[in-house]
């Protein structure tokens, strides 16, 4: 196995073990704030105001982790605070602490992240850019989908909340050392970017903000898991032991989709990006208006849509950013794309409160706004 693959499958692991942790989580985390007395409106603030610093900060730290080069360090210590953030629910009692280490959960993905992607988009010039992160978020997704599976387990055998919160230290301890054992591996993975010809330019381009208002669109009109999870158990469609089951089968859809966009990104390019921002479109009414099965299509589709938005949307980041400038290239997307998803979940949840019909339309309409920007993105490209 090509030492480029090994570190990809390495990190993968650490990122299976991680949303094995968080996305478990992520799954009852709406139910979970609504039983500590939370509104719905303040579920979207929370999870909307999680969102926006988990990507917000991504733009400080990518610029740190180019201006200092210390991108295993700064990895590290984001997976720290990300992952230890989580069993750490348990300990709490009331929604105002609870929503302070979400918080903390999603400012420790911030810190990490675009040092992480960095990392892997030097390993994934020589194996194809698709596939290469399209293999670490099927991975990753594993992971996402074992995790609410595990919370299930524990409601299966009538434990709850905190019981839920607190075996999660297990995976999340799992994750540190295999990142541990993979920084000793490979201290310098810049070194596995082999010279290639490519599409790069010399800074941000033009196409590179075009595609961040595309990805900014799609963000805004994407229902946080949390919102939906609260409309499950508030309307009775999906009942609580049920949730997160119906979050893992997203999960699973979303590694078999990243796989599959992964792969016909590499030979297709945007397209593959522009059919499944038309398909995952489909998620809001039937999540919101459907009934149980109705839901579970939607979900479907909400997989779908976070497959190729943590897979393909990454990888295309990489093609048009040098890679001296990956740290900050990653950290603007970040930035731009959490800023409009934190004031679309914002807007989603006062929305739910005032009317599910025009949270549905609003959130259609701006995922389809995408496709005309992503459309010129192509022709550029092209």
């Amino acid at each position: 196995m090509k030492p480029a693959t090994i570190f990809i499958v390495l990190l993968g692991f650490v990122s299976l073990f991680s949303d094995m942790t968080y996305e478990a989580a992520r799954s009852i985390t709406g139910p979970y704030l609504e039983v500590l007395g939370a509104s719905a409106a303040l579920v979207g603030l929370i999870a909307g105001l999680g969102e926006f610093l988990g990507y917000a900060l991504r733009l400080i730290s990518g610029w740190i982790a180019d201006k200092t080069g210390k991108y295993w360090s700064i990895t590290i210590i984001g997976y720290i605070i990300n992952l230890l953030s989580v069993p750490a629910l348990a300990l709490v009692g009331q929604w105002q602490l609870a929503a302070l280490l979400i918080m903390a959960e999603r400012i420790g993905k911030a810190i990490r992240n675009p040092s992480r992607d960095a990392m892997l988009s030097h390993a994934t010039v020589e194996i194809g850019r698709g596939w290469g992160f399209g293999l670490h978020e099927a991975m990753d997704q594993i992971g996402a989908m074992i995790g609410p599976l595990i919370v299930a387990g524990v409601f299966y055998f009538h434990g709850g909340y905190r019981e839920a919160f607190g075996v999660l230290l297990i995976p999340a301890a799992i994750a540190i050392l295999i990142l541990l054992f993979a920084r000793i591996l490979y201290p310098s993975p810049r070194d596995l970017e082999i010279s290639k010809l490519h599409i790069e330019t010399k800074g941000l381009s033009k196409v590179y903000w075009i595609y961040l208002i595309a990805v900014a669109l799609n963000g805004a009109g994407y229902a946080d898991f949390p919102l939906i999870a609260y409309h499950f158990k508030k309307v009775a469609t999906v009942s609580e032991q049920w949730i997160p089951v119906f979050y893992a089968v997203a999960m699973g859809v979303d590694a078999l989709a990243a796989l599959l966009f992964g792969y016909l990104f590499d030979r297709k390019g945007l397209s593959v990006l522009i059919i499944s921002v038309a398909l995952s479109a489909g998620f809001a009414p039937l999540c919101f208006l459907g009934g149980f099965y109705s839901a579970l299509i939607g979900m479907t589709l909400w997989g779908i849509g976070m497959g190729a938005q943590e897979s393909i949307m990454r990888a295309a980041v990489a093609l048009l950013v040098p890679r001296e400038k990956r740290g900050i290239g990653y950290g603007v997307f970040n930035t731009g794309y959490g800023l409009f998803w934190f004031l679309g979940s914002v807007i989603l949840g006062v929305l739910y409160d005032f009317s599910i019909s025009a949270l549905i339309v609003f959130s259609v309409i701006l995922q389809l706004a995408a496709i005309p920007f992503l459309l010129r993105v192509r022709k550029m490209l092209h």
